[in-house]
């Protein structure tokens, strides 16, 4: 019997604050309940059913430093497989425990770091009759990348080049870069470029309140005078 649920996929639009609070408190308890007793939870009891329709998610884990924030984890999945609720607490034990970039996180580290949760749409091919269009097809701080060719494929969420104030065509480079290819592959018919939505809900502070990140308005703030 095919399961409902999956049928009814979760749009990252269709999620308010509550929902995401949610989620993020979610991804930090799994992370919580993992390092210290080794244990996987399950959606609580009180988990909203939005929440356990299928769903994709990454969750971005940052170290608070005293001079900014640092990457310390960051896994996901990009295909809807199971309940939303399930896929964050699995990408959030991935992202502290899983990165090969990084060691397994410790519990200590539990203070000293924000979550981040970013529910992603299915991705659509970018199809362009000239590949240098590919640019006006991109937008900034609404869009996230993914490009592939064979064995390399590489992804970007949509914050990160917001981080870094790119264009749309270094956004296009970096993802060719994050794949192993040449910074010019988008510019190849051979490399498939798709793109996809995300909402992101963020700790302010380890711990504390959560908000939605409004990825437009960050880049205008941030990047207007480059």
């Amino acid at each position: 019997m095919v399961n409902q649920n999956k049928l009814k996929y979760v749009q990252p639009e269709e999620l308010t604050l509550p929902d995401g609070v949610f989620l993020v408190k979610l991804a930090r308890k799994a992370v919580a309940e993992y390092l210290s007793r080794g244990r996987i939870i399950k959606p609580p009891d009180d988990t909203p059913s939005k929440l356990l329709k299928f769903g994709m998610t990454f969750t971005t884990i940052l170290k608070v430093t005293g001079v900014g924030r640092e990457l310390r984890g960051c896994i996901g999945y990009l295909e809807p497989t199971e309940p939303l609720a399930v896929n964050v607490i699995n990408s959030a034990i991935a992202a502290a425990t899983q990165d090969p970039r990084f060691p397994p996180m410790e519990l200590h580290e539990l203070k000293h770091v924000i979550f981040e949760v970013s529910v992603l749409s299915r991705s659509r091919v970018v199809e362009v009759d000239n590949r240098w269009r590919a640019t006006n097809e991109v937008t900034i701080g609404v869009d996230g990348l993914i490009v592939e060719y064979g064995i390399y494929k590489g992804l970007l969420l949509p914050e990160v080049p917001v981080e870094y104030c790119w264009d749309s065509e270094t956004f296009l480079s970096e993802t060719c870069l994050k794949a192993g290819m040449p910074p010019d592959c988008w510019l190849s018919n051979q490399v498939r470029i798709m793109k996809f939505t995300a909402k992101t809900f963020k700790e302010v502070e380890p711990g504390g309140t959560v908000v939605i990140r409004n990825l437009v308005e960050e880049y205008n703030e941030r990047c207007k005078s480059f």
